[in-house]
């Protein structure tokens, strides 16, 4: 254990000594580059994959639609529905919703938002005229009625209690009619901020809608700069060529950035949720044996206090402690080697000297990102202590989803933002009728017992009962182990003293920069 915390200590010890050395020698040799108040370089990892609010479900296409589109409700920071484009709504029984859109809503092309673009806006997803991974979360919508341009009624198959958290803000955003496949090259939302602009792995570009039904936001401009490398970020801060990140940065950078002049850090406990996931088409990671060794040999408390600096929490679930639904009594696997070596004895998969001593040899594809490589190395070094030969297949990021979304990976590790914070999140990604294209169970997992309850909750109205229906699927979840959960990382946000007035939220989403001012 002690060798085992050294070399890993000594690693990362040398990238935060390298990126300190990059860091300061900027100091003698650059000037800070003058920037228009108003106007926001915010720096992020990847390009979003799709900025169609009804297909893109990577977590900066959702972030940044977000502030593009609105829904019918969104939640607050308790995660309870309340209006938004609906000013309210009535259940007259279970199976019905009608909702009553505000007035003078426009779109930012100018068109009035009406009954007829919410209608289309989710007959497009079910009628398959846009392949959506969203579309199983509305099956049970069983027909749309517009009696009249502000008022639209769902008419549901079968009682869906999770159907208010399934069509909030970002799951989903309202369209224009007649929006069509290619709408994600120019999308146009009703948001407070409107598209302006993008450049594949460059940029996106938005700017203040003034006709914004709420308080304009403080911004006139926000430029999303495409920035891969986490040094290259840390670096553009320090110079003032660019003015803010979010939570992409590796934690060795956060205090030598924040003892730079003219730059400030803002933090907030999150609840973005950081895992491994398994394919279940491969035979060996079918076996719980294996899921659940690997999960023991993983040693998340010194990943934790090593790499992120204690800039996060150990999780056992996806469920954040801070919501509703939360199970505090679910499965924990600790850091636990021999345990882990019996369940692969038992698995069939002994430590052979043929292979070096080694059991078995598995791939993990991941993201080019800096901390993504960084967490990589260290599972190589934790899992090859119990005979386990990993493999890293870093790609960049759409490559990665593509992959991801056909099946064609053992492992890999990603974050979910903002929606594992519901738990209707469970039948998204864990359902077997919710494998891709219909949802995100990207790891083929099927677990019939487990889909029958994830049946029952949707179908429940009463909270306490779909609160204990959920406790059962979190523990089952749990055990079975389709996932290898992390963290959930704090958000840290590194600006320039500029900015002002940033205001986090656990989910990390975008949604502070409608209240952010720039000088």
């Amino acid at each position: 254990m002690f060798r085992d915390a050294f070399s890993f200590t000594s690693f990362t010890s040398l990238i935060s000594f390298t990126s300190l050395l990059l860091l300061l020698s900027l100091s003698s040799c650059s000037r800070t580059v003058a920037t228009q108040p108003g106007v926001v370089n915010f720096l992020i990892e990847s390009m979003p994959t799709n900025l169609d609010p009804r297909i893109g479900t990577d977590g900066q296409s959702e972030r940044i639609d977000g502030l593009l589109f609105d829904s019918l409700v969104e939640l607050d920071e308790h995660r309870i529905p309340h209006g938004d484009l609906a000013e309210r709504w009535e259940t007259p029984d279970a199976l019905t919703y009608v909702f009553h859109l505000r007035s003078g809503v426009k779109f930012h092309d100018g068109r009035a938002l009406t009954s007829a673009d919410v209608k289309y806006t989710f007959d497009s997803i079910l009628d398959r005229s846009v392949t959506s991974p969203k579309r199983g979360a509305y099956v049970l919508i069983k027909s749309i009625e517009t009696p009249d341009p502000a008022t639209v009624i769902f008419h549901m198959s079968e009682a869906d209690g999770g159907f208010l958290l399934d069509i909030c803000r970002p799951a989903v955003g309202i369209v224009p009619a007649g929006s069509g496949s290619d709408f994600a090259n120019h999308p146009i939302g009703t948001g407070p901020f409107r598209f302006v602009s993008a450049q594949q792995d460059d940029h996106v570009l938005i700017e203040r809608n003034d006709a914004y039904f709420r308080a304009p936001a403080k911004l006139s401009q926000v430029n999303f700069r495409v920035v891969p490398e986490a040094i290259v970020r840390a670096l553009e801060l320090r110079k003032g060529t660019a003015d803010l990140e979010l939570t992409s940065l590796t934690p060795d950078m956060i205090p030598v950035l924040k003892s730079q002049p003219g730059i400030e850090v803002t933090e907030q406990p999150g609840n973005n949720y950081s895992y491994i996931v398994f394919n279940f088409d491969d035979p060996a990671l079918a076996k719980r044996e294996v899921r659940q060794a690997l999960a023991l040999a993983t040693n998340r408390q010194e990943i934790i206090r090593y790499l992120l600096r204690g800039q996060a929490r150990e999780a056992d679930g996806p469920l954040p402690p801070n919501t509703w639904a939360y199970e505090p009594g679910i499965e924990h696997f600790g850091f636990e080697p021999q345990r882990a070596e019996q369940l692969l004895d038992a698995a069939g998969y002994p430590r052979s000297a043929a292979q070096n001593g080694m059991r078995l040899k598995v791939n993990m594809k991941t993201s080019t990102e800096e901390s993504t490589r960084l967490l990589g190395t260290a599972l190589q070094e934790q899992w090859r202590a119990v005979g386990v030969d990993l493999e890293l297949k870093p790609m960049e990021i759409a490559t990665l989803f593509a992959d991801l979304t056909r099946g064609s990976f053992q492992m890999s590790t990603l974050k979910w933002i903002g929606v594992n914070s519901d738990p209707e999140f469970f039948e998204f990604v864990f359902s077997s009728k919710r494998i891709p294209p219909l949802g995100a169970n990207r790891g083929r997992y099927r677990n019939a017992a487990l889909d029958a309850l994830m049946d029952r909750a949707r179908n429940e109205t009463d909270l306490e009962k779909r609160r204990k229906l959920f406790s059962e699927i979190q523990k089952d979840v749990a055990e079975d182990a389709p996932y290898v959960s992390l963290w959930y990382q704090d958000n840290i946000c590194v600006h320039r003293n500029r900015i002002s007035n940033v205001q986090l939220s656990p989910t990390g989403d975008y949604d502070f920069l409608r209240f952010v001012k720039a000088e």
